[in-house]
């Protein structure tokens, strides 16, 4: 080994070319360095391995990290947007540049910071949607309802109504009665579906809003239903006919009406032409919801309105202009008088409550007047009005343009209903949407929309569609927690022919729920609602929105959290819904297959659910005590779920509603379904397998008296009309019997448990051992029931032979009688013991031991 000492002088020599004189020399041991250099590491913060490997990595590339570090650190960002060269103050070319890039750098930036405010305002409306749909789903699950984040859940329960919340949801009262009242809405309509007649839905669901109506956003609903009216064309009532027959014929027919083109192809001339059928019975529901407010007005300000006796519909519209625009002796700005009336404004209001005969007769009464101010303006005014599509030919258009360009589109003191009338007239600029005192409110400026729609120009009414969407809820209904006029956005949703999206909409918020289930019913009766394919369906919202597809809303979804909030409780109307979900059964692509399978599937889950009991047999039907079958709520609308044949039913209600109970352990249930579909085998199956496993119970409980009650009735039932012979029901028999032994035994009548136990053939007693032996060979062929209750009828009938002699030791009777009643007892003791050390393996050795020990106390 090198000396220690020669290897210290060799080291000091390599870097002896760098020392310097002027330093001193530090002489330290490899501790006192490791010390120092813990406490110089300490003092700097940041210092870690991982910088140093950051730092190593860094310079192995060339960079030199600490330089950059320097160079950040004493970085003037002041001067970043400054010229590069400086500018001469003569220099107005170079300034005007340079302001120029700063303005572009400032717009930039500020739209970039807009952009990201948008986004993450638009990030956590999304997150708080998806965040309460999901909350609602849980909540739904669990068997409740959500109402608002600072709204306790109330658990009203009120029989009186016909609805309970005794499965969990939370229901006001107010809302029970707002569910009741359209409840007998769609009870009439699968009614009138059953009788093949046409019902007019909307209307009653009009009639039922407004009788639940409380407060200003009740009315809007009523609103949103009466516009849906006009859309759809529903006249108020059928018309009246002298019987069933010709009340058949003489019926429009509305069920589906429009669901053939509402489905087909979007670009068809049918679907133009039901596009402007929506545009036209949306405007026409708003006319007349303004001339309700018209008369509303007049009637509250009499004093104003100055009506006098003439009782005209002009007469009217000129009482409602003195009392919204004229003050203190002086109409408002703006607004021009035509001999000595402000003509524009009157012929406005007419046309925009609908009143087209009055405003043509109220321009043709002042056409000199108007037209020393407008020429021709009367003659356009009345073509346009008659007109078929509210459309001027191209030619009226172009002076209609020229006459706007010329005289309204800049001037500052036109009358804005005269611009408003020149627009319609025109269509002129639609993409100014505005026209200021005129579209004063949502109703006004959806009116003035509506009205400027052409679907042969500017995308129609989808082109609409796609600028109310980019607006948003929170523009009309307001923001999330706001007290707004809810429902105003569903309405408007509802007349661009987004149907969809308004159902979602209301279906967004709690108090409107009931008002989205009853829209999307109406809807699909009508044709005009588009479902989406089980695929396609989420959990989490109804709504479907795809980029290849029109909006799809899942009806099943909707109905089925509406109805399981009374589902236990009153299934009978719970099935009234279930019903209407084949609706859209027509819907092509296999869609509507599915949607009627669903149904099937909701129909099924409704009887799991449905309490037991009398009300549960008017849901399924049942057994008369002569034995004759009644019919049950489901089997007689089963036309509307598309069984036509009581084998259909059979097999995909009953069968398989049955089978659905045995797997939620309601057997009595399933056993009557089994029953009611005709499977007798399977029924006695059911009960030979149900009782088999209760039959061990010493005290039954009301689940096992129940299902013992049925197996007797069903008995009884099939040994009159000789069904199900067989194995099962001789089963069934026995176990039965069974069970009376056991309640003749703790009854304390040892004699006549032991009877009926003799009676049932289980047990060989006569004390023959080749016959005991045989029977032992048998018992594998016994039904399964009564092989694995061998240890439970064993027991009792040796209990009821200890019991018996006990009775016949203790009792004075003759010597000779007593001894052989003894002997006999002993004897079928005997032969129970014999049979049951054959079947040994079968039992535990307890039960042996005690069978044993009761033979040995008889035997003595």
């Amino acid at each position: 080994m090198a000396d220690l000492s020669a290897l210290l002088t060799s080291s000091k020599n390599l870097t002896s070319h760098l020392s310097r004189p002027d330093l001193p020399s530090v002489t330290l041991s490899l501790p006192q360095i490791e010390a120092l250099s813990r406490r110089l590491v300490s003092r700097q913060p940041g210092t870690s391995t991982d910088t140093d490997r950051a730092n190593y990595l860094l310079a192995q590339a060339h960079v030199d990290a600490s330089a950059l570090s320097n160079s950040i650190a004493h970085l003037n960002t002041s001067t970043t947007f400054s010229p590069l060269q400086p500018l001469q103050d003569t220099d107005v070319a170079g300034y005007l540049r340079i302001a120029h890039e700063q303005n572009l750098i400032s717009t930039i930036e500020e739209g970039r910071k807009e952009t990201q405010e948008a986004f993450y305002r638009v990030l956590e409306d999304r997150s708080q949607r998806d965040w309460e749909a999901k909350k609602k789903r849980v909540f739904e699950e669990l068997g409740g309802r959500v109402a608002s984040a600072d709204r306790g859940m109330s658990d009203i329960r009120s029989s009186t109504l016909g609805k309970s919340t005794s499965a969990g949801p939370s229901v006001t009262l107010q809302m029970q009665g707002k569910m009741m009242a359209y409840d007998r809405v769609i009870t009439d309509l699968n009614t009138a579906r059953l009788r093949g007649t046409s019902f007019p839905i909307v209307h009653a669901l009009i009639d039922a809003s407004r009788a639940v109506a409380s407060d200003s956003r009740s009315i809007q609903m009523t609103q949103n239903f009466h516009v849906l009216g006009k859309i759809t064309a529903e006249p108020p009532a059928l018309p009246p006919v002298e019987h069933a027959g010709a009340h058949i014929l003489n019926a429009p027919l509305f069920e589906r009406k429009y669901a053939r083109v509402y489905l087909g192809d979007a670009n068809s001339r049918e679907a133009a032409i039901l596009r402007k059928q929506i545009a036209t019975g949306a405007r026409q529901g708003l006319e007349e919801q303004y001339w309700d407010i018209l008369e509303r007005t007049v009637q509250a300000r009499p004093m104003e309105a100055r009506l006098g006796g003439d009782p005209s519909i002009a007469n009217r519209v000129r009482a409602f202009l003195l009392v919204r625009y004229y003050r203190n002796g002086e109409w408002e700005d703006r607004i021009e008088l035509i001999a000595g009336q402000p003509l524009w404004a009157k012929l406005f209001y007419l046309v925009r409550t609908g009143h087209i005969t009055e405003a043509i007769a109220e321009a043709a009464k002042f056409q000199t007047a108007i037209d020393n101010r407008e020429a021709s303006f009367v003659t356009q005014f009345r073509t346009w009005l008659e007109s078929p599509d509210r459309k001027l030919p191209k030619a009226h258009r172009d002076h209609l343009q020229a006459v706007y360009n010329a005289h309204m589109l800049h001037s500052l003191t036109v009358d804005p209903f005269k611009l408003a009338l020149y627009k319609l007239m025109g269509k002129l600029e639609p993409s100014r949407r505005s026209v200021p005192l005129v579209t004063t409110t949502t109703e006004d400026w959806l009116w003035f929309q509506l009205a400027m729609v052409d679907e042969e120009e500017d995308g129609g009414l989808r082109a609409l569609a796609e600028v109310l969407l980019g607006y948003g809820e929170r523009h009309f209904d307001g923001p999330p927690g706001q007290q707004g006029r809810r429902g105003v956005w569903a309405g408007v949703l509802l007349m661009c022919g987004q149907f969809e999206r308004a159902v979602a909409a209301l279906w967004d918020h709690q108090e409107t729920e009931v008002e989205a289930v009853h829209l999307a019913i109406a809807l699909a009766y009508h044709g005009l609602l588009r479902v989406p394919s089980r695929s396609e369906t989420s959990d989490m919202t109804p709504l479907s929105l795809s980029p290849a597809a029109p909006p799809a809303l899942s009806l099943t979804t909707l109905i089925w959290r509406y109805v399981r909030q009374f589902v236990k409780m009153d299934a009978k109307e719970a099935m009234q819904y279930v019903y209407c979900v084949c609706l859209t059964s027509d819907q092509g692509n296999g869609v509507g297959k599915e949607q009627v399978e669903t149904a099937w599937e909701l129909t099924r889950r409704i009887i799991v659910l449905a309490n037991s009991g009398p009300v549960w047999e008017e849901l399924v039907g049942g057994i008369r005590a002569e034995g004759g079958k009644f019919t049950g709520v489901i089997e007689h609308g089963a036309p509307l779920l598309h069984l036509n044949t009581a084998q259909d039913f059979h097999a995909q209600i009953l069968v398989r509603a049955a089978q659905n109970s045995e797997e939620n352990d309601r057997i009595a249930e399933a056993i009557k379904l089994y029953n009611l579909a005709e499977d007798y085998a399977t029924v006695v199956g059911c009960l030979a397998q149900a009782l088999g496993n209760t039959i061990a119970q010493p005290t039954p409980d009301e689940k096992a008296r129940a299902l013992e009650k049925t197996a007797a009735e069903i008995l009884r039932h099939y040994e009159r009309a000789n069904r199900a012979v067989g194995r099962e029901r001789e089963a069934v028999v026995r176990l039965l019997r069974i069970r009376e032994a056991i309640e003749a035994k703790n009854s304390g009548r040892p004699e006549a448990a032991l009877d009926i136990m003799e009676s049932t053939d289980l047990i060989p007693l006569s004390g023959d051992i080749a016959k005991i032996t045989r029977r032992a060979e048998e018992f594998r062929d016994l039904h399964e029931a009564l092989q694995k209750n061998l240890q439970t009828y064993l027991v009792l009938t040796m209990d009821a032979l200890q019991g018996v002699h006990q009775r016949v030791k203790s009792a004075t009777v003759a010597d000779a009688t007593k001894q052989m009643t003894l002997a006999s007892i002993r004897k079928k003791s005997r032969s129970l013991m014999v049979f049951a050390g054959i079947l040994k393996y079968r039992m535990s050795p307890d039960v042996y031991s005690y069978l044993a020990r009761l033979d040995v106390e008889i035997a003595l």
